[in-house]
């Protein structure tokens, strides 16, 4: 055999031992997340597609292993993979400031004002804190107490147009599932010209 036959020999060899794939040079390996104990039948290019991993990156991880003998019993680093990160939902302000929520829910919004008779305890909330715009009533096991949230879809001139960044910092007997009741400053009266909507809440991160 001459010897450029001869290395294509070597190369179709190392090829079967690899499972059809050749190493690159320059690559160098992850951190090492669990180990493998190998059987007869592994090559390193069916360990990369059962841990879905460059091959690359699974022989630099095994640098002392030699490709064309992998046996039963043989110890094998399986390096960490590639970490998908999700991109984080967010929804657009009137004013263009983007913020990050967890969750989003259609719920029915009602309105109260500071009135006694619609505040047995006065004019404060959960938490004893004045009454302000943005304060907001919730069922706690739907949004819990202290969430900051987005709303929008309402209609009513005494809430900032399009949308408003409120705080889940009061409840109430009525409030239950998908309910919330918006704090509006001014009389009784004027604030039951609310009535019931349909609005979005964004569950701020």
């Amino acid at each position: 055999m001459n010897r450029l036959n001869w290395k294509k020999a070597g190369l179709r060899a190392a090829a079967f031992a690899l499972g059809g794939a050749l190493l690159l040079p320059g690559l160098t390996a992850h951190a090492a997340a669990a180990n493998y104990t190998a059987t007869d039948s592994d090559t390193f290019w069916k360990l990369s597609k059962k841990f879905n991993i460059p091959l690359n990156t699974l022989m630099a991880a095994n640098p002392k292993v030699n490709p064309y003998n992998i046996y039963a019993g043989l110890k094998l680093t399986i390096p960490s993979g590639s970490v998908k990160v999700q991109a984080a939902q967010t929804v657009t302000t009137m004013k263009g400031e983007s913020l990050a929520y967890k969750k989003v829910l259609q719920v029915k919004a009602s309105a109260y004002s500071a009135s006694v008779a619609e505040n047995a305890w006065g004019p404060v909330d959960y938490f004893g804190k004045p009454l302000k715009l943005g304060t907001i009533a919730v069922d706690p096991k739907i949004i819990p107490l202290g969430s900051k949230v987005y709303i929008t879809g309402y209609d009513f001139n005494g809430l900032p147009k399009g949308g408003m960044i409120a705080t889940a910092t009061d409840s109430g007997s009525a409030i239950k599932g998908n309910r919330i009741d918006i704090f509006i400053p001014g009389s009784r009266s004027y604030v039951s010209k609310f009535g019931m909507q349909n609005v979005k809440v964004y569950v701020l991160k």
